[in-house]
């Protein structure tokens, strides 16, 4: 299955320059809960997962379960000798689902350019976004997020 991922979510546990960033995509399951993993390719000597009703409560599993994981691997002898950095990654269904009390779909309609219905399709899984409409919401998204981290108040 090939994941088309919009990447908005950035968080870690500590702050510090020398963290490894590791990527974690969120997705929203058949039955409607969510999951949070890491690829294979991280080249860590363990995997981590998190589930949940919504996406937020599938990150705060994850990272649970990676203070789990240091604790286990303290007492193992076998201490991580870096912190990681999470990356999230939301497929697109996922994305619409997490936001969806905050965004309307005619709002990102305005935002994005990409027609309710069609985002609609999307969120229940009818259809799929082509790569091209992935990068097109993303750098949309993208260029919506700058805006308003420009916003001053007087």
């Amino acid at each position: 299955k090939e994941i088309r991922e919009l990447n908005f979510n950035s968080q870690s546990l500590k702050k510090n320059s020398s963290m490894r960033k590791i990527r974690v995509f969120i997705e929203r399951g058949k039955e409607g809960g969510f999951g949070a993993y890491m690829p294979d390719d991280n080249k860590l000597p363990f995997g981590l997962i998190g589930v949940g009703d919504s996406a937020q409560e599938a990150i705060n599993d994850f990272n649970a379960s990676y203070i789990e994981m240091k604790d286990f691997l303290k007492e193992e002898g076998k201490e991580l000798n870096e912190e990681l950095e999470f990356e999230f990654s939301y497929d697109v269904p996922s994305f619409l689902a997490f936001y969806k009390d905050k965004l309307s779909l005619a709002g990102l309609q305005r935002i994005t350019g990409i027609a309710p219905g069609q985002l609609s399709h999307y969120l229940t899984g009818r259809r799929t976004p082509s790569k091209k409409t992935v990068e097109k919401m993303q750098k949309a998204l993208n260029a919506f997020g700058n805006d308003l981290s420009q916003v001053k108040f007087a």
